[in-house]
């Protein structure tokens, strides 16, 4: 099946209670594109900041019983009347709309439980993860279609819909609530002064994450470090759109526009979410490489073993099941990698992770995989689900797809869920990249604005929509598509 390419696969939705999703802004090649940014500026009122088809076919069987009985929605009958080119398109908006709410539910659902505590937002943890299990399902579904279209039916594709509408009416059920738990525009106080501590908190981490980063790229190879260049520019990018938005929350509290408030108080807390993504990406990579390093030798050593015992059965005649040629194959393949990354290893700096990849590679073909492949593959996707949540604005369905079946495959099969990680992460990059920045060279969004369009945290407009120049667009806020912009734009 062709490529899906993000504007394919737009963020304006027309499906039941489906309404618009972000729209995408800055990329950056990939990282250095977006808006290049100082600590310096970042300054706050008070503080100096330093067995999937069966269970589809019971689903959607299950799903057509039940709205036999209710009315159907109006988005409903229009998918039934689509063209099944345009079911397909629908289908790839309602995934990219579904899982843009589910991760901004998410990120304002920790800074409510950091106030509230577990028990008060339990109703909500409860619609997150319901959400979760649809749009999951939904893009297992996505998989197979992707897989084998010419053998995929319609139905899969009504399937795909049905289940991110669910998704999204579960969070919109939930949204009245929730608003009414965080009660912001009564007492904006405590909430402001939350996301102040964690903002002063993501500065300080942001800075020990630059050092971090340079000290990475001493120690390791100069691939080790490639997929976190760029990403303490970019927690930097978004704490100075966060210092304005904090800033001008604090402005209007004092002003007595708490609506306004409101507002700028979400923005600011998307972009120290997203902050707090790139630091852990730089944290997390920091872990994943020494752990790796200390793995390498040992898988080295499995997989040497398993070309002896490949060896042995070659020069006995036991071998079954592969053909004698394609073994003799494989054993070479494998010998001359493993050499090649012991002597990388003994030279001098090198990617552990990469080179665990590599053993892995040439082991599995001969029934031996390292055990510590599985590092290496959740490193991979971990990194490609952090990249496709802080730049969601551009980021579509395909790359999606392939990162929720990575993270599905994680566990029982460590070696596939890390190659469609990393396909998930160049199909989430060349998204970015194909994107642009319809913002660049406007000087009154040298705030951080584009990062965060770009991040999803606003949900965007045009450049030359007339929207405020601090925020480019509303908040997102925890709920469906038809609320999660329910606040409005700020000015």
């Amino acid at each position: 099946m062709p490529a899906a390419t993000a504007a394919d696969e737009g963020h304006e939705v027309h499906v039941s209670a489906v309404g618009s999703a972000p729209a995408a802004s800055d990329a950056g090649a990939v990282a250095a594109a977006e808006e290049k940014t100082s600590t310096g500026d970042l300054v706050l009122p008070l503080v100096a900041a330093g067995a999937a088809t069966a269970v589809a076919a019971y689903s959607y069987a299950r799903r057509r019983r039940r709205t036999k009985a209710q009315a159907a929605p109006a988005g409903l009958v229009l998918v039934a009347r689509a063209t099944t080119p345009e079911l397909d398109r629908q289908a790839r908006r309602s995934l990219v709309a579904a899982d843009d709410c589910l991760r901004t539910s998410r990120e304002e659902l920790g800074f409510v439980e950091g106030l509230f505590g577990a028990d008060a937002v339990a109703p909500f943890a409860q619609a997150v993860r319901y959400a979760a299990a649809e749009l999951s399902a939904a893009f297992q579904l996505r998989q197979t279609y992707d897989d084998n279209p010419a053998e995929a039916s319609r139905d899969t594709l009504d399937e795909i819909v049905a289940r991110c509408v669910d998704a999204g009416r579960r969070l919109d059920a939930e949204a009245a609530g929730f608003d009414q738990l965080r009660a912001l525009e009564r007492d904006m106080s405590g909430a402001l002064r939350h996301a102040e501590v964690r903002f002063r908190e993501l500065t300080a981490r942001t800075s020990a994450a630059e050092a971090t980063l340079a000290d990475l790229r001493e120690r390791y190879g100069p691939s080790a470090s490639l997929l976190a260049s760029g990403q303490v520019e970019q927690a930097k990018d978004r704490l100075v759109f966060a210092t304005a938005g904090l800033n001008r929350a604090r402005q209007s509290v004092d002003l007595g526009a708490p609506d306004r408030a409101v507002l700028q108080l979400r923005s600011a807390e998307g972009a120290i979410t997203q902050a707090e993504m790139f630091v852990d990406g730089v944290d997390r990579l920091a872990s994943a490489l020494a752990a790796a390093a200390r793995a390498v030798p040992e898988a080295l050593d499995e997989a040497e073993a398993a070309v002896v015992e490949a060896r042995e059965r070659l020069a006995a005649g036991t071998e079954q099941g592969v053909p004698v040629g394609a073994l003799e194959g494989h054993v070479s393949r494998a010998t001359a990698t493993l050499a090649a990354v012991r002597e990388e290893a003994a030279a001098g700096p090198y990617d552990p992770l990469e080179a665990l990849r590599r053993v892995a590679v040439v082991s599995a073909p001969l029934g031996t995989v390292p055990g510590a492949l599985r590092l290496v593959a959740r490193e991979a996707t971990d990194a490609a689900d952090g990249f496709v949540g802080t730049h969601r604005g551009a980021v579509g369905a395909e790359a999606r797809t392939r990162l929720a079946e990575a993270r599905r495959l994680l566990d029982r099969d460590p070696v596939e869920a890390d190659a469609l990680a990393r396909q998930a992460r160049q199909l989430a990059e060349r998204d970015v990249r194909a994107h642009g920045n319809p913002y660049g060279g406007r000087p009154e969004h040298a705030n951080g604005v584009a990062g965060a369009v770009l991040g999803g945290i606003l949900l965007g407009d045009p450049p030359d929509a007339g929207v405020d120049a601090l925020t480019g667009g509303a908040p997102g806020s925890f709920g469906g598509p038809a609320t999660r912009a329910r606040r409005g734009v700020a000015s």
